[in-house]
């Protein structure tokens, strides 16, 4: 019995022709995904469900789904799909990661015009029968600097088109490699700097804990005066209210907006003020972005419906099915390691290199390796999969290489990632015991014996006495409960580290609390997502 696919957002014809031309029965129904009912009726009839931003496939739709194999999104936002609950099920999730790109680069630029010349009021203004010209005076772009805030994918298409637009162009992007930098022509800065100098700033990074109001009100304080800002990344990337304010006040010379705390976006702090573009998230609304992600989406799905192929998955590694029963547990580890040295790196990473010893040598080394490298980009950028980590990392100047070895050791096989900046370079080692279960088993050359828990507190001091009290201690006082903890040190009085598994995040003033010891190198607290 052929597949079948449900098609409950507006994809275009072209792509209902793929499934059907690859022998997919479809259902299209463009306007389903807005009824939440009768989709919830019907989705136990289907093995693929292909939607855009309107279907909404909660842990609810997800339970119903009893025969669903893949959700397919045409795009890149996955956050109308409940992951984990799609995960559990079994059910992978796709999306279509690089459709977007140069539709959302060019309209940053757009907008970044329309700033300039107050485009947009100047025309309401022509349309009411006025006739303003002294009164709408704008700036050119020529030889005025460019502040990018993230130089990934669409970042780096923004900094090319600028530069033809004979802008000087200055970025801040903490993946940013000096090679990467020299290779597209931009100067890199600290943010601080980079504030300090744009006339104009846009911002092409993903909203998380570390971007998240990356435009404060403290920031916007250091702005140049005249600046225009620019986003058309993600919404919560700029604090509204002060960046409205700071309009307000003539510090800021105007703003363009495609994206918003709140969406839709109904009301906002900026809506209504002197030179202020605003747009109902258009980013990646055009003829050829939309087409392009809808073909780019059906032909995911029929490839892994019709022969087990995964390309583009949020949740799965891309291996084939033969191969996923046996690397699962080593795809895990790999994004452990990957999550660690991620994790414990503030500086932009230059090299990568993974050595996969014994069995792990064996085995599907290019998904393992994404894997890794996924893991290691994550903590900045959640919306890196297993497919375009590697890209990512080239495009940032990171130099990925491979090593294989037989089996050198006790362990039956192991992996080990050693990554480089231009400061220091960190190393993590890790295997699979027989029970399927990944372990760290070497920690910046000293081999320790440690399960990976979900929170973790990791700290590196000299091997003296009374750091498991102080530890305990100040952990207790704080009402921080220990679950586990594993030690390891390089030699007697040599350099030493600890693992503490506890039940939830460490709060930031723990941290501060232990630092305010002096018996710590360095403390980090850890994140890892155990099933």
């Amino acid at each position: 019995m052929a597949p079948k696919v449900l098609i409950s957002d507006a994809l275009s014809e072209a792509a209902v022709q793929i499934f059907r031309d690859r022998g997919i029965d479809v259902t299209f129904e463009p306007k389903l995904g807005k009824d939440k009912e009768k989709l919830l009726e019907m989705i136990h009839e289907f093995d693929g469900l292909a939607i855009r931003s309107a279907t909404k496939a909660t842990e609810k739709l997800i339970e119903a789904a009893t025969n669903l194999k893949v959700i397919g999104r045409a795009g890149i936002g996955v956050d109308n799909v409940d992951i984990p609950a799609a995960s559990k099920k079994g059910i992978i999730v796709m999306n279509t990661p690089f459709g977007n790109s140069i539709t959302t680069a060019e309209h940053a630029i757009s907008l970044m015009m329309a700033v300039a010349r107050q485009i947009p009021e100047a025309n309401a203004s022509t349309h009411a029968g006025k006739w303003e010209k002294s009164r709408f005076m704008g700036v050119e772009l020529t030889g005025k600097t460019l502040g990018v805030i993230g130089a990934g994918n669409i970042g780096s298409i923004v900094i090319d088109r600028a530069k033809g637009l004979k802008m000087k162009v200055v970025a801040y992007d903490p993946f940013l490699s000096e090679d990467r930098a020299l290779e597209i022509g931009v100067e890199k800065l600290e943010l601080d700097d980079l504030l300090g100098r744009a006339d104009f700033i846009t911002f092409h990074v993903p909203l998380t804990d570390q971007t998240r109001n990356i435009l404060s009100a403290d920031a916007i304080a250091k702005l140049k005066p005249g600046v225009r800002i620019v986003n058309c990344a993600r919404g919560g990337l700029v604090d509204e209210a002060a960046l409205a304010e700071a309009i307000k006040s003539g510090h800021v010379a105007g703003a363009a907006f495609d994206v918003f705390a709140e969406e839709p976006a109904t009301d906002s702090p900026l809506f209504n003020l002197p030179n202020v573009v605003v747009t109902p998230h258009l980013g990646a609304a055009t003829t050829e972005a939309q087409e392009n992600v809808a073909l780019q989406v059906a032909e995911q799905m029929s490839d892994y419906l019709l022969s087990g192929a995964v390309t583009n998955a949020i949740n799965m590694p891309s291996i084939t099915a033969d191969e996923s029963k046996i690397m699962g547990p080593w795809i895990q580890l790999s994004k452990h390691l990957g999550n660690f040295v991620g994790q414990m790196t503030d500086e932009p990473i230059l090299s990568i290199n993974i050595l996969f010893d014994g069995e792990a040598s064996d085995m599907n080394l290019k998904a393992l390796t994404a894997s890794t490298v996924a893991g290691i980009m994550q903590r900045r950028n959640p919306d890196v999969n297993m497919v375009s980590a590697p890209v990512i990392a080239k495009e940032n100047g990171m130099k990925v290489s491979t090593t294989k070895q037989d089996q050198s050791g006790v362990f039956e096989g192991y992996i080990k990632v050693t990554v480089k900046t231009a400061k220091m370079e960190r190393s993590v080692a890790g295997t699979v015991f027989s029970d399927g279960k990944p372990r760290f088993i070497q920690i910046k050359g000293i081999n320790v014996d440690a399960e990976i828990g979900r929170h973790m507190l990791y700290t590196t001091n000299l091997d003296v006495p009374g750091i498991i009290g102080v530890l305990g201690q100040t952990l207790g006082n704080h009402g921080v409960n220990i679950a586990n903890f594993t030690l390891g040190r390089s030699a007697a009085k040599g350099e030493a580290i600890a693992l503490l598994y506890v039940d939830d995040k460490v709060p930031e003033d723990v941290v501060q609390a232990l630092g305010a010891t002096e018996k710590f190198q360095q403390i980090k607290t850890l994140a890892f997502d155990v099933a």
